[in-house]
């Protein structure tokens, strides 16, 4: 593996006429070959969609300013809104940011897995990623093909891919290859299929650049595993704090208004959308007993619902009705991901024009 740089360099600016009119993708079966085109393409300059363990990835050179804008245009994300930068280890990592002890404890414990480090970013590393901000987010995904296009990539001089989820900004994160080209169509590049994401949860983020440590997003891994690998408690996020990816309001939505409730509140909403003429679509942990048009099932094991949340969100969503209705996360530390997602998702959903007024919940 050669040692990429980190520092900005001129990218050459990718002639995509040629591509208007095509069919988004292609959809490549991540073996070898399409590995290596996919790492070709990013040393071009030019986007590749590739699984992680959390989500898809819409990835672009994170030292190529040109490809770091193709990124931002591409989802239509905000320029001040930083993106992830994925590295293989904490080898890579130490090019992009000031690494610290307590980086290295965290990602001796949990990296490759779904763990983002917010650190100090290098004078010299490339800023292009990072909203503007003097920090970056960094990451060594545990999903095979990632490793795989990482290792490739770095063999040919690479160094980083910065990689938000492959999905409109504001909507729900794809957890297959097909959620990508269903989202982003014809601006869809390359995509690496490696298969349904095993967690299906955005990363943990965890601030480490000053002051304590403190727990930015919630994510596929859980607070007290954090915790223990530290020997000290997370702070709070603050507002002095860095932004980071996915911590608006409003985030993870379909375009369908969405409401969160409990079991019994679910049935009384049922009726009571029916009693105008709405329809509803369920995700929930049992089979409500009011009728509706479709009812998909909630795990009642944490792991397994983060794994299947987006999926579901996107069945839902095309379901024609009018409004859908997800049953909210028990407590526990377990589900707060999912509890965090659907909270925000609910914020982007649909319009004000959508919602009728809540039942009440018990």
């Amino acid at each position: 593996m050669k040692d990429g740089g980190a520092d900005c360099r001129v990218g050459r600016e990718v002639d995509t006429e040629g591509d208007r009119g095509r069919a988004g993708g292609p959809i490549l079966r991540a073996d070898p070959a399409s590995v290596a085109r996919a790492a070709d393409a990013l040393i071009a300059g030019q986007l590749v969609a590739f699984p992680t363990e959390t989500v898809y990835g819409l990835g672009g050179d994170a030292g190529n300013p040109l490809a770091v804008a193709q990124i931002y245009q591409v989802k239509g994300r905000p320029a001040g809104h930083p993106l992830i930068v994925h590295v293989i280890d904490s080898q890579s990592a130490r090019r992009w940011a000031h690494w610290t002890p307590e980086a290295e404890r965290l990602a001796a414990a949990f990296w490759p897995g779904p763990l983002t480090l917010i650190l100090n970013r290098l004078p010299e590393a490339c800023g292009a990623a990072c909203g503007g901000q003097r920090t970056i987010g960094l990451r060594a995904p545990a999903h095979p093909v990632s490793i795989q296009l990482l290792d490739a990539f770095a063999a040919r001089g690479g160094s980083a891919i910065a990689a938000p989820s492959a999905n409109r900004f504001g909507r729900v994160s794809p957890t297959r290859a097909q959620h990508v080209l269903d989202d982003l169509g014809l601006d869809a590049p390359l995509i690496l299929d490696g298969g349904d994401c095993a967690v299906g949860l955005e990363s943990t983020i965890v601030d480490l650049s000053g002051g304590a440590p403190a727990l930015l997003r919630p994510g596929g891994l859980v607070r007290s595993e954090i915790e223990r690998a530290l020997g000290r408690s997370l702070a709070a996020p603050d507002q002095a704090r860095p932004q980071v990816s996915g911590a608006l309001a409003a985030h993870y939505a379909p375009r369908t208004a969405l409401e969160m409730l409990s079991a019994s509140a679910i049935e009384l909403r049922l009726e009571a959308l029916a009693s105008v003429g709405l329809t509803a679509a369920v995700w929930s942990r049992r089979k409500p007993g009011v009728p509706c048009a479709l009812w998909v099932e909630q795990p009642a094991d944490p792991g397994a619902a983060g794994q299947q949340l987006y999926a579901a969100l996107r069945d839902l969503d095309r379901a024609g009705v009018s409004c859908l209705l997800i049953e909210s996360a028990p407590p526990g530390e377990a589900w707060r991901a999912i509890d965090d997602r659907l909270g925000r998702a609910v914020v982007g959903s649909g319009s004000s024009a959508d919602r009728l007024p809540y039942p009440p919940s018990d």
